[in-house]
């Protein structure tokens, strides 16, 4: 698998300050493949939100820079579409309304008012979301609303996937659930998704890689863990799978013992 469909190359990043300007991120280097599924975690402040908004062209780096598909990333782009942990759906709007918008603003010169319906549909119906066509945000919980905002960001057909801690703020088992359909959605559509978690279980289930952060400031990259584990993947099974969790504790110990964070003892 060639690993150089999205390149991360030599980046770093500062941020001005009343004093000294702050360097968040120092020498960062990454070569992702076509339909590779990568996590980045680390401690918070370590620079993992900067990373993905770099790659989404929302900073620009100081130095070094982000190539996807042999093309410069320097501004945002329907190529990169960005899930973040807050849904960000427009309460107003139907769930249908919320997807049309993202389909419009990258389709309305290419597909007709019938292929951008069926499209839209389609794609609620990927995330399990077509029986909710015309509820509004407020009529449906905080896993659905989060199962829109991916469909949205599919429906954009974008290169890669990008996910800031998608569902960081539900509960376990909506959390598992919306876990196995991006298993599911990933293993079918074959999209390059990175994506930033806390959760160490997480990051193993879901990942072809982990990208490990050090300790901000100044932050770079760390460790890479490749996750060699057979896809598709049975959560209930891995549970007591002595690869799941040597993997598991090979995150932990160095979070925990290389990467110990002094702000949090």
């Amino acid at each position: 698998m060639k690993k150089n469909y999205l390149e991360i190359s030599q980046v770093g990043i500062e941020f001005p300050t009343e004093g000294e300007p702050f360097r968040a991120l120092q020498n960062v280097n990454l070569s992702i493949a076509k339909g590779e599924f990568i996590s980045l975690i680390g401690h918070s402040g370590c620079g993992k939100s900067t990373v993905l908004n770099i790659i989404a062209g929302l900073y620009k780096a100081s130095e070094g820079g982000v190539i996807l598909q042999g093309r410069e990333v320097d501004e945002p782009g329907p190529d990169r579409a960005v899930v973040f942990q807050n849904h960000a759906l427009l309460p107003w709007l139907t769930v249908y309304q919320n997807v049309e918008l993202a389909v419009k603003s990258v389709f309305k010169k290419t597909k007709s008012k019938a292929e951008m319906r069926d499209w839209i549909e389609h794609n609620l119906s990927l995330v399990h979301m077509d029986h909710a066509l015309h509820k509004r945000p407020g009529e449906i919980s905080g896993g659905m609303k989060q199962r829109v905002g991916i469909a949205r960001c599919l429906a954009m057909q974008p290169k890669v996937l990008l996910m800031d801690e998608p569902f960081g703020a539900l509960d376990a088992l909506t959390r598992a659930h919306l876990q196995d359909s991006l298993m599911d959605i990933q293993s079918r559509l074959g999209n390059t998704v990175v994506m930033i978690t806390h959760d160490v279980d997480e990051a193993v289930l879901l990942s072809d890689r982990i990208v490990m952060m050090t300790n901000g400031p100044a932050a770079s990259i760390g460790e890479i863990l490749e996750i060699e584990l057979p896809r598709p993947r049975d959560r209930l099974a891995l549970a007591e799978d002595p690869a799941f969790n040597g993997y598991r504790q090979q995150v932990l110990r160095f979070l925990y013992e290389k990467q110990r964070n002094p702000a949090a003892a």
